[in-house]
């Protein structure tokens, strides 16, 4: 069969891409090197997507995993997901000059979680073990911090005491998982603590909001995003849930042809660390596979910006 035979609608979610906390990362990185001059180390990808990454490298970033291969002297960024205290400690008893690119959505839960700890309150967190928010979420406290990822472990759970209990999340989770693995834990402590707010932050909500309306309306889902990303994969997870084949592609390389047979509507989004120059190459190779009209949903139009720290904001700067 000749795939370009069968003309194809693509359905764009809105919002997509880009969210405030990773264009306020990688913008720190850029002004940081445009200050300071290359290199400026970076502690881990300072967003999980693969272009973002390569792109800041070429400009003279140096992303590390250990402080130790940073040298005396040097200019560090923590990335968006947040570090464990002790990295935080360490890195200033180096002496480098450091800039914090931590989420202030990620931030905020750092700081709820500092001040209930010296309430006496130990903690339950909903989170991906390995992910470097939650590593550096958990990292905040020496101890009285559990981690449960899903529903079953729940019930394997050992707080020291269960009077001051409170809940915390990872910021970028399925909406829906959470609010399961959350109903288990509020129904094994009915007195916990939950947060004043949820902690799954307003992109990755909106994100998930925005593939919840447009499946429905498609035979097939495309995210752009790396695979490390949790966000993307998330939004892959959504999709999948309606019963929709759901792929997700670092760039437009990865899409293959036989995915979109027999298919004419194709969904298209993007997690929130993945920039709209791959999504754009995604369109133009959708258009080589017979995409006739490219269709913009309607959505949340996000407005939502976060401010540089002091000592990177651009001259004239007021935010």
């Amino acid at each position: 069969m000749n795939i370009k035979a069968m003309d194809r609608d693509v359905f764009l979610a809105e919002p997509r891409g880009f969210c405030a906390g990773v264009d306020r990362a990688i913008e720190i990185v850029e002004q940081a090197l445009d200050k300071f001059g290359a290199p400026i180390y970076v502690r881990h990808e300072i967003v999980h997507n693969t272009f973002v990454v390569n792109d800041l490298k070429t400009k003279g970033a140096v992303f590390i995993e250990e402080l130790a291969d940073v040298p005396p002297g040097a200019t560090l960024v923590f990335s968006a997901h947040g570090v464990p205290k002790s990295v935080e400690l360490e890195a200033h008893a180096r002496g480098f000059r450091i800039f914090d690119a931590t989420c202030p959505l990620v931030s905020k839960v750092h700081v709820e979680v500092a001040k209930l700890s010296k309430e006496g309150y130990e903690f339950i967190m909903i989170g991906h073990k390995g992910h470097p928010e939650v590593e550096g979420t958990m990292g905040q406290l020496s101890e009285g911090i559990h981690l449960v990822e899903d529903v079953d472990q729940v019930a394997f759970v050992k707080p020291k005491q269960t009077d001051l209990l409170a809940v915390v999340t990872q910021t970028t989770l399925s909406m829906d998982d959470a609010a399961d693995i959350l109903a288990a834990v509020q129904q094994r402590f009915p007195k916990i603590r939950s947060p004043k707010q949820q902690d799954i932050c307003y992109a990755t909500q909106n994100r998930q909001d925005a593939v919840k309306l447009m499946s429905p309306q498609v035979d097939i889902v495309i995210v752009v995003g790396s695979p490390t990303s949790s966000n993307s994969n998330r939004l892959r997870d959504v999709a999948a849930k309606f019963g929709k084949p759901s792929f997700m592609v670092d760039d437009a390389s990865e899409l293959q042809a036989e995915w979109f047979e027999g298919r004419s509507r194709v969904g298209l989004t993007a997690g929130a660390s993945a920039p709209d120059v791959l999504i754009q190459a995604v369109i133009a190779k959708l258009r080589e596979l017979g995409a006739v009209t490219v269709r913009h949903l309607s959505g949340v139009q996000e407005t939502v910006k976060f401010p540089l720290p002091k000592g990177l904001r651009p001259f004239g700067s007021h935010s």
